[in-house]
C-alpha cells in the first residue's frame, strides 16, 4: 500500500507525510463505510431491521460498543457474531493502516543513517 523509505534514506519532506497521512486516512475511511454498509445490509436482511436500527446496531459494533436491538431469530443472532468478530478485526486493522505513517516517521527519524 504505502513505499515507505529505507533507513539509508532521508526522511521525507512534511509535504510527503501529510499526504501518507492523507491517503492512509481515504483508506481507512474507506474499509469503515464499505464495513459499515455490509453490517447495515446484513441487519437489514437477516433481524428484519429498518435502515435506522440496521445503521445503529452496525455503528455500535463497528465502534466497539456493542449490539442495540434485541435480536429474535437465530440466523441474525449469528449473524451479529460474525459480524461482532470482523468489527473487531477491522478496528485493528484500519487503526495500522492509519497510524502507519505517523509510526514510520517516528522511527524512521530515530534510526535514519547520518548524511554526512
Amino acid at each position: 500500500m504505502f513505499r515507505f523509505e529505507h533507513k539509508r534514506e532521508p526522511v521525507v519532506s512534511s509535504a510527503v507525510f501529510v499526504g501518507r497521512l492523507l491517503w492512509s486516512t481515504i483508506i481507512g475511511g474507506i474499509i469503515i463505510g464499505v464495513s459499515l454498509a455490509g453490517g447495515m445490509a446484513g441487519y437489514m436482511k437477516y433481524a428484519h431491521l429498518d435502515l435506522t436500527d440496521a445503521f445503529l446496531n452496525a455503528a455500535m459494533i463497528l465502534g466497539g460498543m456493542g449490539p442495540v436491538a434485541t435480536l429474535d431469530n437465530d440466523t441474525a443472532k449469528i449473524f451479529a457474531g460474525a459480524y461482532a468478530l470482523y468489527a473487531g478485526l477491522i478496528l485493528i486493522a484500519v487503526s495500522g493502516i492509519i497510524l502507519a505513517p505517523a509510526i514510520h516517521r517516528v522511527l524512521h527519524s530515530l534510526h535514519a543513517e547520518d548524511q554526512g
